[in-house]
């Protein structure tokens, strides 16, 4: 493709060189430059990309992408830059992302994109919209923390978010397939980032706004403005959907273009839900009005399913046939997954990694079962928002008879110190029973072995993940086959 049209509305602007040179590719990882590739500098949090420029160019690129003059300089002053051309833009980010859907044919325009951000709900709300829309007949994508999918072609994830050159070259391969609608989990680093920039939603979901991420915006003025600004740039022909039981529901919706659509389990909105009653086999829950039975159990869960109903019908769906695909979805994998375990246990897997969705969690078992003993099992992420970790020992401490305390992803951070915070925030001559035990397998199995008869155990934090992040280290950990072995 020609660069010009590479860059066209990217706000990168030539400064050497020559507009209509052939391109064949995109980088923005000095390390995949190939020759013909146009390179994008981008400052990084590990590395700047301007470091790379001589050496891209050195693989072949035929193209800078720089903000950075001076470092651009540098670079280049000790390189031969004859026929290459030379473009200067303010954010590099912004300008990768258009260029992304430029030379994938703006393929977001070709489909119905459909984006979810909120601090918990996106992976379930999606993977069941996508679910939801493939039962009633459409061949749709998914782009979300667990898997991609391209029709029925999946393939692992990497971020919640990806990067613009992996969303828009899946969106061209859904494109390519036929499909018709995309579902999109949208984090707040990923619009901070910029990585869905240049992509053309047709609706934006708001599901709530808790404690996380602290760690990456610092305040939470501050991830609540990246959030909003997702729905800021919405079109006008869009949707911007919006759970208004949230206190922060409605803030979503001050600056948008978008036609603005409200749900609610509470109070008066565009479209209801309420919990008519529940177990751990589901939930009767009635939307607008009308009945319709989920395999889904807790009261976050008929949050995410009203905000599907809501989608939706918003876009089109017949109520009733929305409800009768509804009534046929199973959890996402790692979301409250109910495993059979010794002496009649229930061992619960559950991704709450936030205060606020281990909360919801506890709260949903205790409310099944109000006889049963829980217990629960979690830990809290290294090199992550440090002031939830207190919260949760406390949360965990409300609602739970016994409590073990372990490992998730400690990264480089002492899982002792990790678990020296939560306990902090508890209090030890309260009624629950606390065990602290580094190694995660080993407090499955202490849990198991503590746990009463038809006790239920949730194991939190880790979900659908298979693995640890131990150090720099990915070791193979799922909570899955350790159940089953017990």
């Amino acid at each position: 493709m020609r660069l010009d049209k590479i860059l066209r509305n990217s706000g990168a602007v030539i400064v050497k060189g020559d507009s209509a040179v052939e391109i064949d590719a995109i980088c923005n990882d000095s390390r995949k430059v190939v020759r013909g590739s146009v390179f994008v500098a981008v400052k990084g949090f590990a590395t700047d990309g301007h470091e790379y420029i001589s050496r891209a160019i050195g693989l072949g690129a035929r193209a800078i992408v720089y903000e950075d003059e001076q470092a651009a300089k540098f670079q280049l002053a000790s390189t031969d830059t004859e026929g290459i051309t030379l473009i200067k833009t303010e954010s590099s980010r912004h300008s990768l992302a258009v260029m992304a859907s430029n030379f994938y044919g703006n393929p977001s325009e070709k489909l119905t994109l459909v984006g979810i951000t909120g601090t918990n709900g996106k992976t379930t709300t999606v993977t069941l919209l996508y679910r939801m829309f493939m039962a009633l007949g459409y061949n749709c994508g998914l782009l979300s923390t667990i898997a991609n999918y391209v029709g029925t072609k999946g393939q692992e994830a990497v971020n919640t978010t990806s990067d613009p050159l992996t969303i828009n070259s899946l969106l061209k391969e859904m494109v390519n397939a036929g499909c018709e609608y995309c579902f999109m989990e949208v984090s707040s680093i990923g619009v901070e980032q910029e990585r869905v920039s240049g992509l053309r939603f047709k609706a934006g979901i708001f599901s709530n706004l808790t404690h996380d991420h602290l760690d990456y915006h610092k305040t939470f003025a501050e991830y609540l403005r990246c959030k909003k600004l997702f729905f800021d740039t919405l079109p006008a022909d869009a949707y911007a959907i919006t759970n208004i039981d949230d206190r922060n529901g409605m803030v979503m919706l001050q600056n948008t273009k978008a036609q603005t659509v409200t749900y609610s389990c509470r109070s008066i909105a565009d479209h209801t839900c309420r919990v008519m009653e529940q177990s751990f086999d589901g939930m009767l829950l009635k939307f607008d009005g009308r009945e319709c039975w989920s395999r889904l159990i807790g009261m976050h869960n008929a949050y995410n399913l009203l905000a599907i109903y809501t989608t939706a019908v918003t876009l089109g769906a017949d109520p009733e046939e929305v409800l009768t695909a509804i009534s046929t979805l199973m959890p996402a994998p790692g979301r409250l997954e109910n495993l059979k375990g010794p002496k009649d246990t229930s061992i619960i897997i559950d991704y709450a990694h936030t205060p606020d969705a281990l909360e919801n969690v506890l709260k949903t078992l205790r409310e099944i079962a109000p006889d049963r003993e829980i217990i629960c099992l979690f830990g809290c992420g290294g090199d992550r928002d440090k002031t939830k970790r207190p919260e949760m020992g406390l949360i965990a401490q409300k609602y739970a008879d016994k409590i073990v305390v372990t490992s998730d992803n400690s990264r480089s951070e002492n899982t002792a110190d990790i678990m020296a915070d939560i306990r902090s925030g508890m209090d030890t001559s309260g009624k629950a029973r606390s065990l602290f035990i580094e190694d995660r397998e080993q407090a499955i199995r202490t849990a198991v072995m503590i746990a009463s008869e038809g006790a239920t155990i949730l194991l939190a934090g880790k979900g659908h993940e298979t693995y640890q992040i131990i150090g720099k280290e990915k070791v193979h950990f799922d909570e899955k086959e350790i159940v089953k072995a017990l």
